[in-house]
């Protein structure tokens, strides 16, 4: 259902045949990831409560990571804006934002314990439900410290608010974790004493979380699980990449699958380590670059484009969106269903298109002709636009540690 790119391969006349190019190698391991969502109705409309619950988690997941960068490097984030007002936290309800984002296997302790956890390039601490966690825990794996030879009480807590003011909670540990057989030692984790309701399994469906940012985010001030796995020795290549698609999702841990994409990477280079921050190019509507120079950040925690309102704004004026602040709420907007507007999104000096598909959200309501798209406008407490899985479906993606930059690639 997106969007792959076709490899137009010209034929040069040469005196003798060329040698064969060598294929190109699969460095790393694959995790294969799943994702269930609650965006979209039966009926193909669009669930506006969980909507709105994503975005105001995604809103309160950036003003957590602003507070972590400013409290680890003892200055506020470049991209901080101070006219944003206080850095509070919205009234949604926490469930649907959970079950937007993308989760796999990983092991922790010893003997090793397997653990479902969502891979969120947007934070970056890992939490797992501890011992001493209530009822909101059940049918979750339990990460047992005392039962791992190899676990620390590293003797310090840990809260983290989401969008519904809620917080998962609990204590510091540094254990052994483990993914696709490369380890980490004396890995910072969390063992969670609290969780929300919007955690308990029927609604969450991955045991904890496992953010894969910098250091500069982490409410622990360590080292992320691949960070600590590239500096330990344990993988090829400092990058991991993602395929986020309907299917065959998966997260590569050391390089890339050269099987799951066409051509070459198209690279922008990370201006400020906390987020996997970069320089988008232009956004283009309908053959026309309507933004340009556009900060922003990578995130698969995130299902949506969200935007500065006022640059959202100029890009559906220029594609033809209706304001639908007053149907669907502040920041939405709205197009004819059978006329989904043409945008693409540019790093590196490549374009790539946003597939129709996962441009548009769903309808607004059953049996209606208008379609929401899938890009919005949001103050979040910054001046970066946040690239989720509305474009992030169309690519694949390299999130490259060792030399500070993200490479996308035409999907095979």
């Amino acid at each position: 259902m997106h969007f792959t790119f076709a490899a137009v391969i010209v034929a040069l006349p040469f005196v003798v045949a060329a040698a064969p190019q060598p294929a190109k190698q699969r460095i790393g391991t694959a995790i294969p990831i799943s994702k269930r969502s609650g965006l979209i109705n039966a009926d193909k409309s669009v669930n506006f409560d969980a909507l709105k619950s994503h975005v105001a988690s995604t809103k309160a997941k950036i003003l957590r990571g602003l507070d972590n960068f400013e409290k680890n490097t003892g200055a506020s984030h470049p991209s901080f804006v101070k006219s944003a007002g206080k850095r509070t936290f919205g009234g949604d309800d926490l469930t649907d934002f959970n079950s937007e984002l993308w989760y796999g296997t990983i092991s922790a302790g010893t003997p090793p314990n397997i653990y479902t956890v969502d891979f969120d390039t947007g934070s970056s601490d890992l939490f797992l439900p501890g011992p001493k966690c209530g009822s909101s825990c059940s049918g979750h794996a339990i990460y047992d410290p005392s039962s791992s030879s190899t676990s620390m009480d590293l003797g310090k807590t840990f809260s983290l608010q989401y969008g519904d003011g809620s917080t998962v909670s609990g204590e510091q540990h540094s254990d052994t974790v483990s993914i696709v057989g490369l380890t980490a030692t004396s890995q910072t984790l969390g063992a969670a004493s609290e969780y929300s309701s919007g955690f308990e399994s029927s609604q969450f469906p991955a045991d904890g979380l496992m953010g894969m940012a910098f250091q500069s985010l982490s409410d622990y001030n360590a080292s992320p699980v691949f960070q600590s796995l590239v500096s330990q020795g344990q993988t090829d290549e400092a990058v991991f990449a993602f395929k986020l698609a309907t299917s065959g999702s998966e997260l590569h841990i050391g390089g890339t699958n050269p099987a799951l994409y066409t051509g070459d990477f198209s690279y922008a280079d990370v201006t400020q380590e906390g987020y996997w921050e970069v320089n988008m190019d232009s956004v283009d509507g309908n053959g026309q670059t309507v933004l340009s120079d556009v900060d922003c950040i990578i995130d698969t925690g995130t299902t949506l484009i969200v935007g500065m309102p006022s640059d959202v704004a100029t890009l559906y004026q220029a594609i033809g969106g209706t304001d639908a602040s007053d149907t669907v709420g502040e920041g939405y907007y709205t197009f004819p269903c059978d006329s989904v507007p043409s945008v693409s999104l540019t790093f590196g000096g490549t374009s790539f298109p946003i597939s129709p598909e996962t441009f548009n959200l769903g309808t607004v309501s059953s049996g209606s002709s208008d379609c929401v798209g899938g890009i919005v406008g949001q103050d979040t407490g910054s001046s970066f636009w946040i690239i989720g899985d509305v474009f992030l479906a169309n690519v694949y993606t390299a999130f490259d540690v060792g030399n500070s930059r993200v490479g996308f690639a035409a999907l095979a």
